[in-house]
């Protein structure tokens, strides 16, 4: 990828900032050819890489190189855009909003600092990925489990910190983490929470500051750059039971939801529930030629002869208890009862105990995987995926509204219908998967068109999405609009104050800071 600068910096002054930077990281830690800025551009881009280019990249190695690189940047107004593995696929990888920032790679700082067994705990760095964590309590025999999402090749603390989930009962990331320390837009660092006296031995366990908490300030943010964070864990159970029903019919989600939602508010069921459409299992069989060769979206019938061909619901709710198990046969029952009240046939049973292996693919277990990412493969070619990723009230109302707006969008721009549906308690987050090819024009162009449309109508009905891909990110932020976009207002007054030289992560969800404020329109999808 050929050098794009960024804004209002020359080639002489670029080049001196790069070697600014190497005097702290070594040489060999500022990535600055062709082939480094490849490394760094979104690999699932609807349309050129190129739309969002970072400038080099850097990568430090210790809180002390990222205090002095930050500070740097701001001595030669170079933009920073921070990433702790660079993952995160489907929403923009390692790519920066604005183009021409440099990317700021924390990959390095992979220590998994401290394990606390007895209160299931970690405190670690940005670098450190799922297998990282998974492995390193495994290794010692911990009595530990994570909570994982689909794809656990990224970072532990970057899917936190941007409001990843998992499904498990601490599937709700970013309500797992506990005690910051960062590095502000000046170089300076601070320490949240019971962190902000020094020793403190409460740190990562009580989730409150003295006076203002400032944790979840830092998560999908461009108010500093997080070096390490503590994360809550869960015990491992003496046992789990998995009950998987199969549920027949599209429009019978709407009774999944008003059955399950209250015994998860209830505490029943403390898992985040993951309710896939019957494409999640379909796209682990093979590829979409396979079941339907011809162009446009899979018609109805053919759907319902391969619900039929693999013996598939048309979705799935897999319920996972866990515990001792006189609890889980106690809590078994209550669900299977609920569920009997709409739903004949019984689900299959699946019991696990200590000593037992545990699935590799399964997320409910805390197991890492990246299986799920197989799905890029449905369309062929050089196939990638987005997610359009609104909040919604858990009840049937809201839940069928969206299903059938989005349902009625996709199906006009003649694309699969991939949903999903994960219930969190009073909300679920509804993931639609759409799955594309980057080397077919025409399906970029469709994709960019349907995507801004599940946008605007999902608005208008009064739903947001929660996280988007950074070529939506201002478009998304223009959708919470309330008193003349007070969040937004809110948001560029913290950041001009923080970082008057707007270093940090300019345009990251949508804010801007004064510094380049002018660049907000460039790089829209």
């Amino acid at each position: 990828m050929k050098l794009t600068l960024p804004p209002r910096i020359g080639p002489r002054a670029f080049d001196t900032a790069l070697g600014a930077f190497a005097g702290v990281v070594g040489k060999d830690w500022v990535m600055a050819g062709d082939a480094d800025r490849d490394a760094y551009a979104d690999v699932y881009a609807p349309g050129p890489e190129e739309q969002w280019p970072a400038s080099a990249a850097v990568a430090p190695a210790s809180v002390a190189e990222v205090q002095a690189v930050v500070r740097l940047a701001n001595t030669h107004k170079v933009p920073l855009w921070p990433v702790s593995r660079g993952k995160n696929l489907g929403y923009g990888t390692a790519a920066p909003r604005m183009a021409g920032s440099v990317v700021l790679d924390l990959g390095r700082m992979n220590r998994i600092i401290d394990i606390d067994p007895k209160l299931a705990t970690c405190v670690l760095e940005p670098g450190v990925s799922f297998f990282d964590l998974y492995e390193a309590i495994d290794r010692e025999k911990l009595p530990l489990w994570l909570s994982v999402p689909g794809n656990a090749w990224g970072s532990v603390l970057g899917n936190a910190f941007e409001h990843g989930i998992g499904y498990t009962p601490y599937g709700l990331h970013a309500r797992n983490l506990c005690g910051f320390e960062v590095v502000l837009p000046d170089g300076d660092v601070v320490r949240t929470g019971m962190g902000a006296m020094t020793g403190n031995h409460a740190w990562h366990l009580h989730p409150l500051s003295y006076g203002p908490t400032f944790d979840l300030a830092f998560t999908q943010s461009s108010l500093g750059v997080v070096t390490r964070a503590g994360l809550w864990l869960q015990p491992a159970p003496a046992a789990s039971l998995e009950l998987v029903f199969d549920i027949p019919d599209e429009d019978d989600i709407g009774w999944v939801i008003d059955t399950i939602a209250p015994l998860k508010i209830a505490g029943l069921i403390d898992q985040n529930v993951f309710v896939p459409s019957w494409l999640g299992k379909m796209v682990l069989k093979g590829q979409r030629h396979d079941f339907w060769d011809k162009p446009g979206a899979i018609p109805d019938w053919r759907v319902k002869e391969l619900l039929a061909q693999y013996k598939l619901g048309y979705w799935q709710v897999a319920l996972r208890f866990y515990g001792e198990e006189t609890v889980i046969r106690a809590r078994a029952d209550v669900v299977r009862a609920a569920m009997a009240r709409h739903l004949a046939a019984p689900p299959a049973e699946h019991w696990w105990h200590t000593g037992d292996s545990r699935n590799v693919i399964d997320t409910t277990m805390g197991v890492p995987s990246a299986v799920p990412l197989q799905m890029s493969d449905w369309v062929g070619g050089r196939g990638a995926h987005m997610g359009f990723s609104p909040v919604v009230p858990a009840t049937s109302e809201h839940v069928m509204g969206q299903l059938k707006r989005s349902r009625a969008i996709i199906a006009a721009h003649d694309v699969d219908f991939y949903a999903s549906f994960t219930i969190g308690g009073r909300f679920a987050t509804n993931i639609n998967m759409l799955m594309f090819d980057r080397d077919q024009p025409d399906q970029i162009a469709n994709m960019k068109k349907l995507f801004n449309a599940l946008i605007g109508e999902t608005a208008r009905a009064g739903y947001g999405e929660y996280r988007t891909h950074l070529g939506w990110m201002d478009t998304v932020m223009d959708t919470y609009d309330f008193n003349n976009h007070a969040l937004r207002r809110l948001n560029e007054r913290i950041k001009d104050a923080l970082d008057p030289n707007g270093i940090i992560a300019p345009g990251k969800q949508g804010v801007w800071p004064a510094a380049f404020r002018d660049q907000a329109k460039e790089g829209r999808a």
